[in-house]
């Protein structure tokens, strides 16, 4: 294909809000603008993957599961990821149509419900790390980890969240699909929360614990899909040293040797920064050219201005 791709991964806070009302519509206008920011990167000529979040709807959704258990049964993780997934992927993409046609670009939409497979005995099993859900005050943590047995962190000074195991993606299953729709000009929006964890039984596919970071799956997909370009938005414009002390220091490129060190040197909290340093990383020590990281409100200015980190073979 002539024109080259960029996967674009973005936190489901960019949908969802601490403080939000948590409405269809409140939700939908987010996505809308969340959108418009992707216009940037096609008028630029690429193809684009979208691979969103979906931390705080999965941990509502999870809530929900437990208020109704007297009535019905509680499902599995991965049910509750992809039902997430089918829900945001059917918001962004009515939010992508409507950008589209605002700005009178002829591309299709596509959501692809997108299974990912996991090790069953990796050691992450044993040691809850991903942040899902509402934020907490310490008394409402303390209740929930005595009344309800769930593992729970302070999450880089906001509050306290629940956290649950994050095993390591190995391989997307539609990555053909994908792939093909990306070639015939379509926006594809992929890997819905990190995808939907799955591991191989006996006979077939099944589904297994866990919620999958979704810059791991993203950087997956980056470079097993050739991707040019991988853009991670967070809630930040830079990555930063020292971040939240009075050192405090923002980064505008490093390699990524550097990001290595300095994740090893413990400066990218495994609950925030830290999943996107490393998908950044790997997408470049496995052959990607540059992946940015910027703020999610700000992907013109990341583009046309460096307002970001970029991170580089």
């Amino acid at each position: 294909m002539s024109r080259p791709i960029a996967v674009v991964a973005f936190g489901g806070n960019a949908i969802l809000q601490a403080g939000d009302d948590g409405s269809f519509h409140t939700q939908m206008e987010k996505a809308k603008s969340t959108c418009r920011q992707m216009l940037e990167i096609l008028h630029r000529g690429y193809e684009i993957v979208l691979v969103h979040g979906n931390g705080p709807q999965v941990g509502n959704l999870l809530l929900q599961f437990e208020k109704a258990r007297d009535i019905l049964p509680v499902p599995p993780l991965d049910v509750a990821v992809a039902t997430t997934q089918g829900l945001l992927g059917h918001m962004l993409e009515i939010a992508m149509r409507t950008v589209l046609e605002e700005d009178k670009m002829q591309r299709e939409v596509a959501t692809v419900l997108t299974q990912v497979v996991v090790d069953p005995n990796d050691p992450a099993y044993s040691k809850p790390t991903k942040p899902i859900g509402p934020f907490y005050t310490r008394e409402q943590a303390e209740k929930l980890e005595r009344d309800e047995g769930w593992a729970i962190v302070e999450d880089s000074g906001r509050g306290y969240r629940r956290v649950v195991c994050s095993p390591k993606p190995i391989h997307v299953l539609p990555l053909r699909t994908i792939k093909l729709l990306v070639q015939n000009e379509t926006v594809v929006i992929a890997g819905g929360g990190g995808g939907i964890p799955v591991s191989y039984g006996t006979r077939s596919v099944v589904g297994t614990e866990g919620v999958i970071d979704k810059d791991a799956t993203a950087a997956l997909l980056a470079y097993n899909l050739g991707a040019e370009l991988f853009v991670i938005l967070t809630g930040v414009e830079r990555v930063c040293l020292d971040f939240g002390k009075p050192t405090e220091r923002p980064i505008d490129l490093m390699t990524a040797a550097e990001a290595r060190n300095w994740l090893e040197a413990g400066q990218f909290p495994p609950g925030s920064m830290g999943p996107k340093i490393e998908g950044a990383i790997e997408y470049c020590e496995k052959g990607g050219r540059e992946a940015i990281i910027a703020h999610e409100g700000r992907v013109v200015k990341a583009m046309r201005e460096h307002l970001c980190t970029r991170i580089v073979a």
